[in-house]
């Protein structure tokens, strides 16, 4: 646990004995980031007079976006994407927790296989620049309201990840002679599910942001209007979403067209070889015993058999030729 005192000059390091002094001052105001849940934050926060449905919903994991407010504070969880192997994207958990004089930022709980670090981005973020002088926020929702838009720029970093590589994969897919199509498909879908997982937390991160700015009763007007603002950023990250997600699906339609037009050129082929063997196989299989069977071969008769057989096969390549067959 972090302990933080925000003011004109920038943020200072506390510690954790200081808690109580420093909500009491008035020159500023107290901005705790826990990066690893543990028992001494949940004391705190219960010390805090957070709501218990709030200190249960920083302990677990939560897979959706979410908003309560109380008459002293008000709580949200967002998610920022973290690429993992195999296409798999991690939903990095962040928490605020935002009163009148304090923020609390929880963070997690994580995946093993996902680094501490990466999901403090957003907050180092945000603490690098009041330490250099180019951010002095004077209320703990002027900094949650720079975390929350530090999370839509991680949300849109991914979907213009996919951007950078949909191009690569029309063209591919363009220029694909179809012998390697377990890669492809594996390529396409990777990229789809990574587009539709941004898609999705910036449309429900929207709608609680959302739901903040219309929470007139407990959440004073500027922190209202600071929601209101996320609720663009977030609105215009899915409208880009929307967008790429046109033109992935422009590719996937393109590559079931190769596929169907590729399998259709193989069944008018194979119906060609059908008609043609199908004269020669029936006059075979009625002559076949009475002319090649015989003590001796008719010769005049297998001659004639080939001719009609050549005749009729020639006929219908002519008939497959007509309706464009080959």
């Amino acid at each position: 646990m972090q302990v933080r005192f925000v003011d004109g000059d920038g943020a200072h390091d506390r510690p954790s004995d200081d808690v109580v002094v420093l909500l009491g001052r008035d020159d500023g105001f107290l901005w705790v980031d826990v990066p690893v849940w543990d028992e001494e934050v949940d004391g705190f926060l219960h010390g805090l007079g957070c709501h218990p449905k709030v200190v249960e919903s920083c302990r677990q994991r939560n897979h959706v976006p979410t908003v309560h407010s109380y008459p002293d504070h008000w709580f949200i969880t967002m998610h920022t994407p973290l690429l993992g192997r195999a296409g798999h994207v991690h939903l990095l958990e962040i928490d605020l927790i935002v009163g009148e004089h304090y923020l609390v930022t929880v963070h997690g709980p994580l995946n093993p296989a996902v680094e501490v670090a990466a999901a403090l981005v957003e907050t180092e973020g945000v603490l690098r620049r009041i330490e250099q002088g180019r951010f002095r926020p004077t209320s703990p929702a002027e900094v949650a309201y720079a975390v929350a838009s530090g999370v839509a720029r991680g949300q849109r970093g991914l979907v213009g990840d996919v951007a950078e590589r949909l191009p690569g994969l029309e063209q591919v897919v363009m220029q694909s002679q179809l012998t390697e199509v377990e890669d492809l498909l594996e390529r396409m879908f990777l990229i789809r599910h990574e587009l539709i997982t941004a898609r999705t937390m910036a449309a429900q991160t929207y709608d609680v942001c959302a739901r903040i700015a219309g929470l007139d009763r407990w959440v004073p007007e500027p922190s209202r209007a600071f929601a209101r603002d996320l609720a663009d950023q977030f609105d215009r990250v899915r409208s880009v979403a929307d967008g790429e997600a046109q033109f992935l699906f422009g590719v996937i339609e393109l590559y079931q067209t190769k596929v169907n037009t590729k399998m259709t050129v193989a069944m008018e082929r194979l119906a060609v070889i059908a008609a043609v063997t199908l004269p020669v196989t029936a006059i075979a299989s009625v002559l076949g015993m009475n002319v090649i069977v015989n003590r001796r071969t008719e010769w005049t008769g297998l001659a004639a058999a080939v001719l009609l057989m050549m005749v009729i096969s020639l006929l219908l390549l002519r008939w497959a030729k007509k309706q464009g067959w080959w």
